[in-house]
């Protein structure tokens, strides 16, 4: 991404910052907005300029093509603050990747990756005030892409509106999760969007995972769509589980999403020498391997949640139990959580290039 011609991007600057309104003791995930965004539109068959302003709301006629036709895509992303003050973002190379393919599969055109890489870069540049300081937070950016065309039909837009907003963010979990094998309610069907980052795929999901709340769970453990057989993902997370002393996850399909921190963890764990198998994982091996010990740990992985430890798994109405300690995960999974942490923290050399640095061209 670094040998691209670096657009000028003008900034408009907010009046007043809310800066004061974070608890920064107590950072709740994405409830305070940065004091700008970005915006970028599109129209004509192209980019226009791309230009940084104010945080604010959108005007939208009632009969944009976003409110009723699904196409509406995003990224979750975060920025961190190093030890020795330095503020980078995680990966944009990556997320930028897994845009394109959500955006061609939903008829979309791809932004530029000059307005998103240097759009990126100034945004947080600005905001760098935000970026929190305390261990385990980071401002999380969320780039995203909604049809602007205003007409009450099915059809490709021919215009959109791209932006980009930041909030502080701290612990999405606060300790274990409890998941629920999914048996009946589908997130996502082969040959669907399930690998995108679109909208829909996000609220098919709230009913089941609204469900499973109700009885006493966090998130659901989804399956596979055709016989609810083999676990995918959980909930907003890719899953590992630990049979023994093997590090497992399910392989992606085109009805799991491609997680930024499940490549991390998976490079991470190759650093380490942990054995690793990417392989179907079927709820009866997962049962067996909980009623006989053979599984250790089970965690998810994500960028808003980043390595979090499932304490319960529930399968077919019955509970089982996995040690976690004080809230954190122990064995494998904490082990890469830390050196997940520390790259990101510049506690230990990024020699896999994934910190790209606001104060150089990126």
């Amino acid at each position: 991404m670094d040998t691209m011609m670096t657009p000028y991007i003008p900034v408009s600057r907010a009046y007043r910052s809310r800066l004061s309104e974070v608890d920064w003791d107590n950072l709740q995930p994405g409830a305070v907005a940065t004091d700008h965004m970005l915006i970028c539109d599109y129209a004509g068959g192209r980019w226009k300029d791309a230009e940084i302003v104010p945080f604010g709301p959108f005007s939208l006629s009632p009969t944009s093509l976003v409110f009723h036709y699904g196409q509406t895509i995003f990224e979750g992303m975060k920025a961190f603050r190093t030890e020795d003050d330095r503020v980078h973002i995680f990966r944009p190379g990556k997320h930028y990747q897994r845009l394109v393919k959500t955006a061609q599969r939903l008829c979309m055109p791809v932004v530029a990756p000059e307005i998103f890489r240097e759009g990126l870069r100034r945004l947080v540049e600005l905001e760098k005030d935000w970026v929190p300081a305390q261990p385990g937070g980071a401002l999380y950016l969320r780039p995203f892409q909604i049809a602007t065309d205003t007409r009450l039909s099915v059809r490709v837009s021919d215009s959109y509106r791209f932006a980009i907003v930041c909030a502080p963010w701290g612990a999405y979990f606060p300790g274990p999760v409890k998941v629920k094998v999914e048996r009946e309610f589908t997130r996502a069907a082969k040959g669907g969007t399930g690998f995108a980052k679109c909208g829909g795929n996000y609220g098919g999901a709230l009913y089941p995972t609204e469900q499973a709340m109700a009885e006493g769970y966090d998130q659901v453990l989804w399956t596979d769509g055709i016989h609810h057989k083999y676990v995918e993902e959980s909930g907003m997370m890719n899953v590992f589980f630990v049979f023994g002393d093997k590090l497992v996850t399910p392989p992606l399909t085109d009805t799991i999403l491609d997680g930024v921190t499940r490549d991390c963890l998976l490079t991470l764990a190759a650093d380490a020498g942990i054995s690793v198998e990417v392989r179907p994982v079927s709820v009866e091996e997962l049962q067996h391997g909980l009623e006989t010990g053979v599984v250790k740990e089970a965690f998810g992985a994500g960028t808003a949640a980043v390595v979090s430890p499932i304490g319960t798994i529930g399968i077919d109405g019955k509970d089982y139990y996995l040690p976690v300690e004080d809230g954190e995960g122990h064995g494998l999974s904490q082990l890469l959580k830390n050196a997940l942490d520390d790259i990101r923290y510049g506690r230990r050399p990024d020699v896999h290039g994934w910190n790209y640095f606001v104060d150089t061209a990126i």
